[in-house]
């Protein structure tokens, strides 16, 4: 009697081990590291790591560890003060070529690796990182918006050969068309109000000019600018994601303003760089016509723009875009078949597909250019005072003659290296911002101040654990000994399905750990409460075990029944901190049905189980 079949035993020792093997890694801390990462294709090699090795030896400063991984070189340090010498003489040494970044990394052995086993991902509140608070130009959104509905104008013009002087935006804001006669402008009239809806149009004159003036409606305006900001939302998420930040929060915050939180990234500087890594393309033909020399002197047709070739080379290119890099649908980095040199493929959506077949279908044999944007954020100090600008790095990649008509597959040629092309390609993929964003608020929170909330959090569900293992330690004797063993074991299978689902814990995670401690052991008291009622009715020890976890078994599943479905509605309403508390929670409450129902169970049959019994000790 009282005795489990062999498959549950072993259930329940597999699940043991299992906890314990993924919840093994949170113990041995994190360690601080420098992670040295390479920029337009430097090389990641062996003569790297000699160098980095001869320029911590020549410092004095000595790393535990040199590990090169994918993404670069992985130096760890005993402390963190080795940790900012070593970023300061690895910053100064390397140059521009690599960047080098601050970390944290588990400690644990790599044999934990073979598994999968990895530690929690620690929030802010516990691990420190950056927190920005960035404003989104909303007027350079609609400015964009403008110049785009500005070529359409052009080409719906011009396919509908209306004569016109001239076509852009208006120093004021707005579109201004300028026409020669009062015809062109009431022929243009009607066909630019059905071809583009969100425009109020109004009609201007100027002398012997008659001009047309375009300005959007309150609604194509109020959409614009929520666009921006949503879209610059999905970018930023995807392209921290992309680049590897472990659990980053990303949310609008009013109307113009997004927060962004990074946990674990020590290094605002690094930090900036993720964010401001607003790269882009865009697609321009070549002006075959016009004069280079002319135009470094000042001369620059005004259908043309001046750009430069990455080896220096001045260009003109047609003032028209093609298509831009918030047209591109997906982009994935290879080799050339023939050349093997890196290129990246890139995939249009349908209105750039469109625009692209046009395009190379009128003009080929001439040449078109693909021009790679980076807007690069800068802050100086000037007369005491914090200035925020933004630097635009424009050049030409690649210059290709149409071969044949092509639309939304095609590839890129022209990049450095391998590690090029798959950096252009990631950042593509996540796509560009609708518009530029600035920062406004800046704070780091400190590892220490992490450790500091970690340590408190860590004590409270110590000092709880320890009064509820003295309750019922003396309350219900052995039993009241196997439940602590079931509620310690509850804690170890909670942090190991948090580590395997590599979720992120915050305080109101560690809250929900605590709460989860508090709660595990009311099963346990139905349980004893229950045999101690079977008892004093005259069963016999083994039955009362028996009748014990059975007819208590019902009243314990309705009571975490529906704690669970509190906790699913905050997970699925809740958001951020109270998001975390609820998968804690929910968690929490599964490994305790298990371990306070089967896991007990195991273990009295382990004690009490096949033999006769005279009196149970609760």
């Amino acid at each position: 009697m009282n005795r489990y079949p062999w498959w549950k035993n072993l259930i329940v020792i597999a699940v043991v081990l299992i906890g314990l093997l993924y919840a093994a890694p949170n113990i041995y801390g994190q360690a601080p590291v420098v992670q040295v990462s390479a920029l337009r294709g430097a090389a990641l090699d062996d003569a790297l790591r000699s160098r980095v090795s001869d320029i911590l030896r020549q410092g004095s400063v000595a790393s535990t560890a040199i590990e090169k991984e994918q993404a670069g070189l992985v130096l760890k340090f005993a402390d963190t003060d080795a940790q900012l010498r070593a970023q300061d003489l690895l910053a100064t040494g390397l140059g521009d070529d690599y960047v080098v970044a601050l970390n944290l990394v588990s400690d644990a052995p790599a044999w934990f690796r073979a598994f999968n086993a990895l530690p929690m991902y620690l929030g802010l509140d516990l691990r420190g990182g950056v927190h920005f608070l960035m404003e989104v130009d909303l007027d350079a959104a609609v400015a964009q918006a403008e110049e785009r509905y500005v070529n359409d104008i052009r080409t719906l013009l011009r396919d509908e050969r209306i004569r016109y002087v001239s076509a852009g935006r208006a120093p004021s804001g707005g579109i201004e068309i300028v026409f020669r006669g009062t015809e062109d402008r009431a022929a243009a009239r009607p066909r630019i109000a059905r071809q583009l809806p969100g425009l109020v149009m109004e009609e201007v004159t100027r002398g012997d000019t008659q001009v047309l003036l375009g300005n959007f409606s309150a609604d194509v305006l109020r959409e614009t600018r929520s666009f921006a900001v949503e879209q610059n939302v999905t970018t930023l998420r995807n392209r921290v994601n992309e680049l590897g930040v472990a659990e980053p929060v990303i949310q609008r915050q009013g109307q113009r303003n997004i927060v962004i939180q990074l946990p674990g990234v020590q290094d605002p500087a690094r930090a900036k760089e993720i964010l401001g890594a607003t790269a882009t393309l865009e697609f321009r033909m070549v002006d075959q016509s016009g004069d280079v020399q002319a135009a470094l002197a000042g001369h620059v047709p005004a259908t043309s723009r001046l750009y430069r070739q990455r080896n220096g080379t001045p260009q003109l290119l047609d003032r028209r875009v093609i298509v831009t890099g918030d047209q591109i649908s997906g982009a994935a980095s290879g080799f050339d078949s023939q050349s093997g040199s890196p290129t990246v493929s890139v995939s249009l959506d349908s209105a750039g597909g469109r625009r692209m077949l046009q395009t190379t279908r009128d003009n080929i044999g001439r040449p078109m250019a693909v021009v790679f944007i980076e807007r690069k954020p800068q802050t100086r100090t000037i007369n005491g005072e914090t200035v925020r600008s933004t630097r635009v790095v424009e050049e030409i990649i690649n210059i290709a003659t149409i071969r044949g008509q092509f639309g939304n597959q095609f590839q890129i040629t022209g990049l450095d290296s391998s590690a090029e092309a798959h950096d252009l390609a990631l950042l593509l993929r996540a796509g560009a911002l609708a518009a530029p964003i600035e920062i406004v608020e800046e704070r780091t929170i400190g590892p220490s101040l992490g450790q500091d909330n970690i340590d408190q959090g860590i004590r409270s569900v110590i000092v709880g654990f320890i009064f509820i293992m003295v309750f019922m330690t003396w309350r219900y004797r052995l039993f009241g000994v196997v439940a602590n063993l079931a509620l310690f074991l509850n804690l170890v299978l909670l942090i190991a399905m948090l580590s395997l689902i590599q979720a992120t814990l915050t305080l109101p995670g560690i809250a929900g750990i605590a709460l989860t401690v508090g709660m595990a052991v009311d099963a346990n008291v139905l349980i004893c409460e229950r045999i101690r009622e079977e008892l004093r009715n005259g069963s016999s020890p083994q039955a009362s075990i028996v009748a014990g976890y059975d007819k208590a078994w019902a009243t314990i599943l309705d009571s975490n029944l529906t704690t669970l479905i509190v906790a699913l509605a905050l997970m699925v309403f809740g958001a951020g901190p109270v998001r975390g508390f609820a998968i804690t929670l929910g968690i929490g409450i599964l490994s305790s049905m298990f371990t306070a129902v089967m896991v007990t169970r195991a273990v009295t049959n382990l004690i009490y189980g096949g033999r006769k019994v005279q009196r149970l000790s609760i």
